[in-house]
């Protein structure tokens, strides 16, 4: 409960700092989300529980909260591939809803930590855009930050490899690997336990030797990899929060859970679309609130935020 009430204050202090920071949206959070989906009904959030989320995730310290909540948009506005245009009704967007698995399980570990599963569901390379597909995996990251009621103390994600090809490496472009990486190290709200890879191919080494470059030391020591048909996953995880796809005994189906939220953000079209909720003016930052020559993802900038267990 003292850190409730903590945490609540903290809310209060940041929504002050954030009025005197007018290069960041004004409104975060301050949206009525209508989701229909099985028994949830219409709610709305207000910007207090994503601001509570980023000030969890600093360790109670508002001062990380403010740099990583100022990272979180700023990186945003410097990555328009995968956060520009985010129309949820593009067909670019339902593209790599049809060809991929964004599923977090509906089920929260005894330590609270929330499961997330990524999965390619056809193997057709040409099929496959990696700028779409990062900008679709964060409108779902973004429906989860905004609307999410339980708070998690832990985030676990679970990459299946299965129908991944090593032509779909070469689809994989440098620069846009790198931002996507510095994001999710450095300015996601979310708190890294473990990371799971299903179904190593045979050419893993490249795909690691890929990605390696770009992984913080604190990332690759959370790594844990499975073989095909093994049954090691189940060594981290109890079965009962995994689908029986994946051979947990969660009487769920990964179609059913997509099917699930892909209908969330497609209903929450303004809330993607609307820009005041996500761009940062750099003109209007603050003189005292500047970012070394502004690169921050070659990493120059000042701001080092990374929340790892």
């Amino acid at each position: 409960m003292k850190e409730d009430q903590q945490c609540a204050e903290y809310v209060k202090a940041m929504q002050v700092w954030l009025r005197k920071q007018p290069h960041l949206p004004q409104n975060i959070g301050k949206i009525n989300f209508l989701i229909v989906s099985h028994s949830i009904a219409s709610f709305a959030f207000a910007d207090e529980s994503v601001l509570a989320r980023f000030i969890q995730c600093s360790e109670m310290s508002l001062e990380k909260c403010k740099s990583l909540l100022d990272l979180n948009y700023t990186l945003r506005s410097q990555a328009p591939e995968i956060f520009d245009k985010r129309d949820p009704e593009d067909r670019a967007i339902q593209n790599m809803f049809d060809i991929i698995d964004f599923c977090p399980l509906p089920k929260l570990t005894d330590k609270k930590y929330k499961l997330f599963i990524y999965r390619l569901t056809d193997s057709d390379v040409e099929k496959f855009l990696f700028a779409d597909s990062l900008k679709a995996f964060f409108m779902v990251a973004d429906m989860r930050m905004y609307s999410d009621r339980e708070y998690s103390e832990g985030e676990i994600p679970i990459f299946d490899m299965g129908h991944l090809t090593l032509r779909h490496m070469t689809k994989i472009t440098l620069p846009l690997l790198k931002k996507y990486m510095v994001f999710t190290q450095e300015a996601h709200p979310v708190r890294l336990r473990q990371i799971h890879v299903l179904n190593i191919v045979p050419f893993f080494d490249k795909c690691l030797a890929l990605v390696k470059p770009f992984m913080k030391a604190e990332v690759s020591q959370l790594l844990h990899f499975h073989l095909p048909n093994s049954t090691t996953l189940f060594d981290h995880i109890p079965r009962d929060l995994i689908p029986e796809e994946f051979g947990g005994s969660l009487p769920v189906t990964m179609k059913s859970l997509k099917e699930e939220w892909r209908q969330r953000v497609c209903e929450n079209r303004d809330f993607y679309m609307d820009p005041s909720k996500w761009k940062v003016d750099e003109r209007l930052r603050p003189q005292s609130n500047k970012n070394g020559d502004g690169n921050l993802f070659g990493m120059q900038g000042s701001f080092r935020v990374l929340t790892i267990d």
